[in-house]
């Protein structure tokens, strides 16, 4: 498969709309985040069930993600994209015909599949597009893109909700999505230029072993990490992601050849994706929280006040590729990851009392870790395959991407609560049992307490900010050396003596 030959306005075009694409795929996951007490409060769906709406969705676009990367190469990158935005767009309407626990769950999963498809080709149909000197750029959009979905679906669930009832943001998303079918119907294509036979097994075995992992992971945050069923899907998911290897590496013709991890550069940038959005999403889980339970602040303020991410990471992430040819992938990933280790313990500093200067200087250096990596892991990745091979290696990509966030989340969510129930028992002890049971449960079940106490619930409530901003310090603290750990590891690969690229 060669570069396409397109002219420069066409090309603007096709960024333009994969751009817009997926930051609406990991938008969609705040998105729904922000809006579940008022779903909740309307539907009556338990803890629980308010676990799987979130939950699901991460959990089969991380699972399919891989298999969907490889039809997109075999059958052609635009028609997998516009599949997976009709059925994004109708599924993201389904919830607005259906209020039970069970049509919301089953809607929510039919949207990760849906996620799927959508992103392997976004990054597939870019790569394909540009020539490799004019990559960088167009790359670093994407990936700034990718790094601020999150932000930006807080700050669109927060307008949708100041208006509207929780229902608009499926109806939003639903719109939105249909219109960008309708516009990626406009993009070029591309697909591999040899049709082979389509591994099966070996989707199957991909599918398997990171949906185990994925779902160990994510029920890791409510179970905690000793638990029967957590250490199951964990070993269950190592054990076949081992079985995929060995399958995969005796196929003539793989769903992935498990050798390009054997390359320097492809292993440096995905591990890179994996630390950038464990370090990334866990620091948004955690802030979330602070934002509007510690500061107060309202789900549309909470997204618009870490603005200050988005002017660090934008310039950072066009200058990404140019400075990874300069200085090289490996010393541009080790730099980059050690300001999100800054950036990330800064956040983790702040308290009830911080003013706004230490919130957006901490945003801003996590954003700039970020700029300076991401676009790097991502053509690091996409430039040690064939062309032939890029949906598979996007979604490589994304398969990390959704790795990571999920045991960012999973690992904030663990230990700030294991943290928070420690410290705030003090100042619990003298309640009542309902009572001690919902404050020492979360900081919004002690500002709950402390309202019904009018008054004299104050110090309760400042006992709960106080705790919950510890719990904060020691599992941004954790996060922060699970990334430097990484970095250090980058920094000790060698090239090896003997080639080893496939």
């Amino acid at each position: 498969m060669r570069v396409l030959a397109l002219p420069p306005g066409r090309r603007a075009w096709a960024v333009a709309v994969m751009c817009a694409a997926v930051g609406m795929v990991i938008g969609m996951v705040t998105i729904v985040n922000t809006a579940l007490p008022a779903m909740a409060a309307e539907t009556g769906l338990d803890q629980s069930q308010q676990t799987w709406v979130v939950d699901v969705y991460t959990l089969v676009l991380a699972a399919l993600v891989l298999p969907a990367g490889a039809l997109a190469d075999r059958y052609g990158r635009r028609g997998v994209l516009v599949l997976g935005l009709v059925v994004f767009a109708v599924s993201c309407a389904a919830p607005l015909l259906t209020e039970s626990a069970a049509g919301l769950i089953a809607a929510r999963s039919v949207t990760g599949l849906a996620a799927a498809l959508i992103m392997p080709p976004t990054l597939s149909i870019i790569n394909a597009s540009f020539p490799p000197a004019g990559r960088g750029r167009a790359i670093g959009l994407w990936a700034a893109v990718a790094g601020l979905g999150g932000l930006l679906g807080l700050i669109v669930a927060g307008l949708l909700l100041q208006h509207f009832s929780w229902h608009a943001v499926f109806l939003g998303p639903a719109v939105f999505s249909a219109l960008l079918a309708v516009a990626a119907c406009t993009v070029p294509t591309s697909r591999e230029s040899r049709r082979h036979p389509f591994d099966h097994l070996g989707a199957a075995l991909s599918a398997l072993s990171i949906g185990a992992l994925v779902f160990g992971i994510l029920r890791a945050a409510d179970l905690g990490w000793s638990s029967p069923v957590v250490l199951g899907a964990l070993v269950a998911g190592v054990l076949l992601a081992g079985l995929f290897g060995w399958f995969e590496s005796r196929r003539a013709e793989p769903l992935l050849d498990v050798r390009l991890f054997a390359n320097r550069a492809f292993s440096t940038g995905a591990l890179s994706v994996t630390l950038q959005f464990t370090a990334a999403f866990g620091a948004l889980f955690a802030m979330a929280q602070y934002l509007q339970l510690v500061k107060g602040y309202e789900p549309l303020k909470s997204g618009l006040v870490l603005w200050p991410i988005a002017v660090s990471l934008l310039p950072l992430a066009m200058a990404s590729a140019p400075l990874a040819r300069k200085l090289g992938l490996r010393t541009l990933t080790c730099l980059g990851l050690a300001t999100v280790v800054a950036g990330v313990v800064l956040l983790g500093r702040l308290g009830p009392h911080s003013g706004y200067p230490a919130l957006a200087v901490a945003v801003c250096v996590l954003g700039g870790g970020l700029g300076l990596t991401a676009p790097a892991a991502t053509s690091a990745i996409l430039d040690n395959v064939p062309p032939d091979k890029y949906g598979v290696a996007s979604a490589v990509n994304d398969a990390t991407r959704e790795i990571g966030a999920a045991l960012g989340i999973a690992l904030a969510g663990s230990i700030l609560s294991a943290t928070y129930t420690g410290t705030v028992k003090a100042s619990t002890a003298a309640l009542p049992a309902p009572a001690q049971q919902a404050a020492d449960g979360s900081v919004a079940g002690a500002l709950a307490v402390a309202r019904q106490y009018g008054p004299a619930g104050q110090d309760l409530a400042e006992a709960g900010r106080a705790a919950f901003s510890h719990g904060m310090w020691f599992s941004l603290l954790a996060l922060a050396a699970i990334v430097a750990a990484g970095t250090v590891a980058l920094g000790c690969i060698r090239r090896p003596r003997k080639p080893t690229d496939p």
